[in-house]
Protein backbone atom coordinates (compact mmCIF):
# COMPACT_ATOMS: atom_id res chain seq x y z
CA UNK A 1 0.00 0.00 0.00
CA UNK A 2 1.43 3.32 -0.82
CA UNK A 3 1.75 6.60 1.10
CA UNK A 4 -1.35 9.02 0.52
CA UNK A 5 -2.65 12.78 0.96
CA UNK A 6 -4.24 11.56 3.77
CA UNK A 7 -3.66 11.53 7.69
CA UNK A 8 -1.37 8.71 9.34
CA UNK A 9 -4.35 6.59 9.37
CA UNK A 10 -2.17 3.60 10.31
CA UNK A 11 -0.01 5.34 13.25
CA UNK A 12 -3.35 6.93 14.81
CA UNK A 13 -4.66 2.72 15.25
CA UNK A 14 -1.60 1.69 16.27
CA UNK A 15 -1.79 4.16 19.08
CA UNK A 16 -5.40 3.50 19.64
CA UNK A 17 -4.91 -0.40 20.16
CA UNK A 18 -1.96 0.12 22.49
CA UNK A 19 -4.12 2.67 24.31
CA UNK A 20 -7.26 1.10 24.60
CA UNK A 21 -5.53 -2.41 25.81
CA UNK A 22 -3.65 0.04 28.59
CA UNK A 23 -7.43 1.28 29.65
CA UNK A 24 -8.80 -1.89 29.95
CA UNK A 25 -5.51 -3.30 31.96
CA UNK A 26 -5.08 -0.54 34.53
CA UNK A 27 -8.73 1.22 34.62
CA UNK A 28 -11.32 -1.29 33.75
CA UNK A 29 -8.62 -4.24 34.96
CA UNK A 30 -10.36 -6.82 32.70
CA UNK A 31 -8.79 -10.07 33.04
CA UNK A 32 -8.85 -11.27 29.78
CA UNK A 33 -5.62 -8.68 28.54
CA UNK A 34 -3.46 -10.55 30.95
CA UNK A 35 -3.66 -13.31 28.30
CA UNK A 36 -2.42 -11.17 25.85
CA UNK A 37 1.10 -11.22 27.71
CA UNK A 38 3.47 -13.65 26.45
CA UNK A 39 3.63 -15.65 29.53
CA UNK A 40 6.96 -17.74 29.21
CA UNK A 41 6.31 -20.78 31.14
CA UNK A 42 2.84 -21.40 28.52
CA UNK A 43 3.10 -19.14 25.93
CA UNK A 44 0.13 -19.18 23.51
CA UNK A 45 1.37 -18.57 19.56
CA UNK A 46 -0.70 -15.70 19.56
CA UNK A 47 0.95 -13.99 22.47
CA UNK A 48 3.97 -13.60 20.63
CA UNK A 49 2.43 -10.60 18.91
CA UNK A 50 -0.08 -9.29 21.16
CA UNK A 51 2.23 -8.76 23.59
CA UNK A 52 3.59 -5.44 21.90
CA UNK A 53 0.34 -4.10 22.66
CA UNK A 54 0.51 -4.66 26.24
CA UNK A 55 2.55 -2.19 28.74
CA UNK A 56 3.47 -2.56 32.29
CA UNK A 57 2.80 1.03 33.49
CA UNK A 58 1.74 4.24 32.14
CA UNK A 59 5.83 5.25 31.57
CA UNK A 60 6.43 2.22 29.59
CA UNK A 61 3.69 3.19 27.41
CA UNK A 62 4.06 6.86 27.15
CA UNK A 63 7.32 6.71 26.02
CA UNK A 64 6.64 3.44 23.49
CA UNK A 65 4.02 5.74 22.11
CA UNK A 66 6.04 8.76 21.38
CA UNK A 67 8.69 6.79 19.89
CA UNK A 68 5.74 5.02 17.86
CA UNK A 69 4.15 8.25 16.59
CA UNK A 70 7.94 9.62 15.57
CA UNK A 71 8.93 6.98 13.70
CA UNK A 72 5.90 5.05 12.94
CA UNK A 73 4.81 8.43 11.32
CA UNK A 74 7.92 8.80 9.03
CA UNK A 75 7.66 5.02 7.81
CA UNK A 76 3.99 5.64 7.03
CA UNK A 77 4.66 8.46 4.91
CA UNK A 78 7.46 6.45 3.09
CA UNK A 79 5.59 3.28 2.93
CA UNK A 80 1.61 3.82 3.75
CA UNK A 81 -0.05 2.53 6.45
CA UNK A 82 -0.23 -1.44 5.56
CA UNK A 83 4.11 -1.25 5.45
CA UNK A 84 3.77 0.27 9.02
CA UNK A 85 1.71 -2.25 10.36
CA UNK A 86 3.89 -5.34 8.72
CA UNK A 87 6.95 -3.66 9.63
CA UNK A 88 5.50 -3.38 13.24
CA UNK A 89 3.89 -7.12 13.44
CA UNK A 90 7.05 -8.66 12.03
CA UNK A 91 9.40 -6.60 14.59
CA UNK A 92 7.27 -7.37 17.25
CA UNK A 93 7.21 -11.55 16.93
CA UNK A 94 10.72 -11.37 16.31
CA UNK A 95 11.32 -9.51 19.53
CA UNK A 96 8.94 -11.28 21.46
CA UNK A 97 10.87 -14.79 20.13
CA UNK A 98 14.04 -13.45 21.09
CA UNK A 99 13.04 -12.27 24.58
CA UNK A 100 11.77 -15.92 24.74
CA UNK A 101 14.45 -17.88 24.27
CA UNK A 102 16.82 -15.30 25.50
CA UNK A 103 15.05 -15.45 28.81
CA UNK A 104 13.33 -18.75 29.87
CA UNK A 105 13.19 -17.79 33.30
CA UNK A 106 10.94 -14.62 33.58
CA UNK A 107 7.31 -14.58 34.04
CA UNK A 108 6.27 -12.90 31.36
CA UNK A 109 6.88 -10.29 28.20
CA UNK A 110 5.32 -6.78 27.08
CA UNK A 111 5.81 -3.61 25.11
CA UNK A 112 5.69 -2.41 21.87
CA UNK A 113 10.09 -1.48 22.35
CA UNK A 114 10.73 -4.57 20.54
CA UNK A 115 8.82 -3.16 17.09
CA UNK A 116 9.83 0.48 17.71
CA UNK A 117 13.00 -0.19 17.65
CA UNK A 118 12.39 -2.30 14.13
CA UNK A 119 10.78 1.32 13.21
CA UNK A 120 14.05 2.91 13.91
CA UNK A 121 15.74 0.60 11.61
CA UNK A 122 12.82 0.95 9.00
CA UNK A 123 12.02 4.65 8.95
CA UNK A 124 16.31 5.38 9.29
CA UNK A 125 17.09 2.53 5.93
CA UNK A 126 14.15 4.35 3.71
CA UNK A 127 15.28 7.36 4.38
CA UNK A 128 18.98 6.33 2.75
CA UNK A 129 18.40 7.17 -0.43
CA UNK A 130 20.86 9.64 -3.19
CA UNK A 131 18.61 12.80 -2.29
CA UNK A 132 20.33 15.18 -0.68
CA UNK A 133 17.31 15.72 1.68
CA UNK A 134 16.92 12.41 2.47
CA UNK A 135 20.34 12.36 3.18
CA UNK A 136 20.19 15.14 6.10
CA UNK A 137 16.99 13.40 7.46
CA UNK A 138 18.85 10.43 7.84
CA UNK A 139 21.84 12.07 9.25
CA UNK A 140 19.71 13.15 11.60
CA UNK A 141 17.30 9.97 12.20
CA UNK A 142 20.69 7.62 12.21
CA UNK A 143 22.66 9.81 15.10
CA UNK A 144 19.64 9.07 17.71
CA UNK A 145 19.04 5.65 16.44
CA UNK A 146 22.38 4.46 16.43
CA UNK A 147 23.08 5.81 20.48
CA UNK A 148 19.94 4.14 20.98
CA UNK A 149 21.20 0.82 19.67
CA UNK A 150 24.79 0.98 21.22
CA UNK A 151 23.14 1.42 24.63
CA UNK A 152 21.06 -1.18 24.70
CA UNK A 153 24.08 -3.19 23.27
CA UNK A 154 26.28 -1.95 26.17
CA UNK A 155 22.96 -2.80 28.87
CA UNK A 156 22.47 -6.33 27.22
CA UNK A 157 25.87 -7.04 27.75
CA UNK A 158 26.31 -5.42 31.90
CA UNK A 159 23.39 -7.74 32.64
CA UNK A 160 20.39 -5.35 31.44
CA UNK A 161 18.38 -2.89 34.49
CA UNK A 162 15.14 -2.67 36.46
CA UNK A 163 12.06 -0.40 36.07
CA UNK A 164 10.71 -1.12 39.05
CA UNK A 165 10.24 -4.88 39.25
CA UNK A 166 10.26 -4.79 35.77
CA UNK A 167 13.84 -5.71 33.93
CA UNK A 168 14.24 -3.92 30.42
CA UNK A 169 14.56 -6.28 27.57
CA UNK A 170 17.51 -5.41 25.97
CA UNK A 171 17.71 -8.47 23.99
CA UNK A 172 14.26 -7.48 22.29
CA UNK A 173 15.15 -4.47 21.74
CA UNK A 174 17.97 -5.65 19.68
CA UNK A 175 16.23 -8.12 18.18
CA UNK A 176 13.17 -5.23 16.86
CA UNK A 177 16.40 -3.46 15.14
CA UNK A 178 18.01 -6.46 13.72
CA UNK A 179 14.25 -7.51 12.37
CA UNK A 180 13.58 -4.05 10.95
CA UNK A 181 16.77 -4.40 9.24
CA UNK A 182 16.70 -7.86 7.37
CA UNK A 183 13.22 -6.57 6.44
CA UNK A 184 14.56 -3.93 4.56
CA UNK A 185 17.16 -6.15 2.70
CA UNK A 186 14.58 -8.87 1.65
CA UNK A 187 12.48 -6.52 0.36
CA UNK A 188 14.68 -4.78 -1.54
CA UNK A 189 15.15 -8.26 -3.14
CA UNK A 190 12.35 -8.38 -4.26
CA UNK A 191 11.34 -7.35 -8.21
CA UNK A 192 9.32 -4.21 -8.13
CA UNK A 193 5.77 -4.67 -9.49
CA UNK A 194 5.41 -1.50 -10.81
CA UNK A 195 8.35 -1.75 -12.81
CA UNK A 196 8.41 -2.80 -16.69
CA UNK A 197 10.46 -5.13 -17.95
CA UNK A 198 10.98 -4.98 -21.94
CA UNK A 199 10.32 -8.05 -23.75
Amino acid sequence: MKPSSSSAVGVFWLLLVNLVLYAADYVFKAPWVSSLYLWHRAPHWWQFLTAAFCHASWDHLSSNLFMLYTFGKIVEEEEGPGALWFTYIVCSVGASAASFFADPAATYSLGASGAVFGLFAVAVLLKLRFNFQKLVECLVLGQFVVKQVLQEVVSAQNGGAMIGASKVGHIAHLAGAVMGVALILLLQRLPDPNSKQLP
